[in-house]
């Protein structure tokens, strides 16, 4: 009979600080790698950026990331949560779901890992595939191991299929603005992989008046929905340096 903890809490450290394409909350994916397009970087804390600490870590191609949800704090946890798959009306137990708004508000994602660079300010992890907000705190970095972490005959009922896409096009005037960028289809591809995931809150009806906006990279991003014969389809509307 194991011997009962006298800690109810415990505390850890800050090991890197996420500087993301995503500047606010509204628009990340809800899961990592549903916009591959997605890049940031993880700027290493001291005593942590050090190089020596990532001898090896190259020789991965993916790693997992324990961070904190740091914008999901202040709210108050739930037993009975209402996760956006379920359309936002059916409620699931919390250890049922990914919410962030958990007893303990930290998060796991796998993420694609593009490169570690040394710089004179620290380590830069550089990041593909990510679902992480700016100024995301991490607390640790593991090596995604293929033969034990992806478990072929694995299910999860609930979510057993990617959602449906939206299809997103773009108004002339942002396509004319697309063209005059040097980063002209990675910021195509971004801003196509992240809309057509749907931001919205799922319970949200169709407002066809209604003009969304995010901060996405140096950007604010601006579209509608259009309720067409087979479906809804999403209008780039303004895309704001």
């Amino acid at each position: 009979m194991s011997q009962k903890s006298s800690h109810s809490r415990y505390e850890f450290p800050v090991i890197g600080v996420v500087q993301s394409c995503f500047k606010e909350k509204f628009g990340v994916p809800r899961q990592p790698g549903l916009a591959p397009a997605a890049r940031a970087s993880i700027a290493m804390q001291a005593p942590y950026s050090v190089k020596a600490a990532f001898d090896g870590l190259e020789s991965c191609s993916h790693i997992w990331l324990q961070f904190v949800f740091h914008l999901s704090l202040r709210e108050q946890w739930k037993p009975k949560v209402r996760p956006p798959r379920l359309g936002g009306n059916a409620s699931l137990g919390v250890f049922a779901t990914r919410s962030p708004v958990r007893p303990a508000a930290i998060g796991l994602s796998v993420v694609r890992l593009e490169s570690i660079e040394d710089t004179r300010d620290g380590i830069l992890v550089h990041i593909g595939g990510c679902d992480l907000v700016e100024g995301t705190p991490i607390l640790d970095i593991k090596p995604y191991v293929p033969y034990v972490d992806c478990v072929a005959d694995a299910h999860y009922a609930i979510a057993s299929d990617q959602p449906p896409h939206i299809p997103v096009r773009f108004s002339l005037a942002v396509e004319r603005q697309l063209e005059a960028c040097d980063n002209h289809s990675q910021l195509v591809q971004l801003i196509v992989q992240v809309l057509q995931q749907d931001p919205r809150p799922k319970y949200q009806k169709h407002q066809p008046d209604r003009v969304y906006g995010m901060l996405l990279l140096e950007y604010n991003l601006q579209w509608c929905y259009r309720q067409l014969p087979h479906g809804e389809e999403i209008e780039v509307l303004g895309l704001h340096a």
